[in-house]
């Protein structure tokens, strides 16, 4: 493009060939003003993600400084914690690398489509090609923005849950620094517990429920007690499995508590591993339930598509077949009208000859006509001479 800016320039004499110049400067300084901005940007871009990360590296060590400490007195209850980050992270990671390999796999098949336009052969099979890696690639986009879309839906309906959740912990929370007994006593009415079941109840197993209502009838985790009794008391039960015999050891722990008091424990503890196995198995029946009726949707929706596939082939085929038809109807109309057109145009020409024909037969008749007037004329004229001289003699 530039050799040909030049020739034309020179063609077209010295201002012009400035003007030409002075543009493809203006060009380039363009483009070079928008290479700039864009490295600007990437640049800030990769500076402010730079901070991001070293930031959340510096929340983290902090997060697990505080909560995962093994000689934290809460380390039991913030291990499930620990776990549920766990399994999170591995998630997010394994959803990180299926995404990489989405992203991979439309990046080969565009470069590959480069590849191939490279050397463009004029051959309907060649098109063919092109479309047909069009198509792959833009259903590969089309799947991948779709699954991208209800990961947001969902992370969205799960921020939203979150939201809540933090409300009513902030709620509790302040409740617990002021020590208003009046509005803790609120916070226990059955309405609420209720509102919360019913919640519960629309999305969770009845097995996970009633361990929910379990523990908001019976004072949470800890079955009413404080970290440090209820951990000792841990302590003596495990040491003891659970017999009867633990009893009396646990009483030289737990000062201020009867040996009824204990008891009471004891049995609200067994109640609660009762119940938190039952907990256990049925969410492990119902992730089991959920990946069955996953795989189900995942083959009936895979049937559909085929089905679907099937139908928009046939479709296809028809429409070819339709086209095909229409072309054949067209050529053939084409040939009709070309055919008449030739015998009008011979007709034409018949008709042009015959009166060529006809008007040199007239005009022979004309000459011979003529002829035989001067042929009479001669006759006459020499019978006249014929009749002169027989007077005369």
């Amino acid at each position: 493009m530039a050799a040909l800016a030049t020739v034309c320039a020179a063609a077209a004499g010295p201002q012009q060939s400035n003007s030409v110049f002075s543009a493809a400067g203006a060009a380039r300084q363009i483009q070079n003003c928008k290479m700039k901005a864009e490295q600007a940007k990437k640049t800030e871009f990769l500076r402010i993600a730079e901070n991001l990360r070293t930031q959340l590296a510096n929340v983290q060590k902090d997060k697990n400084g505080c909560l995962y400490n093994k000689k934290s007195d809460s380390r039991a209850e913030y291990s499930i914690l620990e776990e549920l980050e766990h399994k999170m992270s591995v998630d997010r990671k394994t959803e990180k690398t299926k995404i990489l390999q989405q992203l991979t796999k439309i990046r080969d098949n565009v470069k590959r489509l480069q590849r191939q336009l490279h050397d463009v052969k004029p051959t309907s099979e060649f098109v063919n090609k092109l479309k047909e890696m069009l198509e792959e690639i833009e259903n590969a986009i089309n799947t991948f923005k779709d699954e991208q879309r209800q990961i947001y839906e969902q992370l969205l309906k799960d921020e939203k849950t979150t939201v809540n959740e933090l409300s009513i912990f902030e709620k509790k929370v302040e409740l617990w620094s002021t020590g208003s007994s009046t509005t803790e006593r609120a916070l226990k009415l059955p309405s609420a517990r209720i509102s919360v079941n019913k919640t519960l109840g629309n999305h969770l197993p009845e097995e996970v429920v009633e361990f929910e209502r379990f523990l908001q009838q019976t004072g949470g985790r800890q079955g009413g007690w404080d970290d440090w009794d209820h951990q000792n008391f841990l302590k003596v039960w495990t040491k003891h499995r659970g017999r009867l015999s633990y009893v009396d050891e646990a009483l030289k722990y737990l000062c201020g508590r009867t040996k009824e008091d204990v008891e009471q424990h004891g049995i609200w503890y067994r109640e609660f591993l009762i119940l938190q196995d039952r907990k256990k198995e049925s969410i492990k029946k119902w992730k089991e339930k959920q990946q069955r009726e996953k795989e189900e949707n995942l083959k009936k929706k895979e049937k559909s598509e085929k089905i679907i596939q099937r139908l928009q082939y046939e479709e296809d085929q028809m429409q070819k077949a339709e086209e095909r038809r229409q072309q054949q109807a067209a050529i053939s109309a084409w040939e009709k009208q070309k055919a008449v057109t030739s015998a009008m145009e011979q007709a034409s020409q018949l008709k042009l000859e015959e009166e060529k024909e006809k008007k040199k037969l007239k005009e022979c008749l004309q000459q011979c006509h003529m002829e035989l007037l001067v042929e009479r004329n001669t006759l006459q004229k020499k019978e006249e001479e014929e009749l002169e001289e027989e007077r005369e003699s």
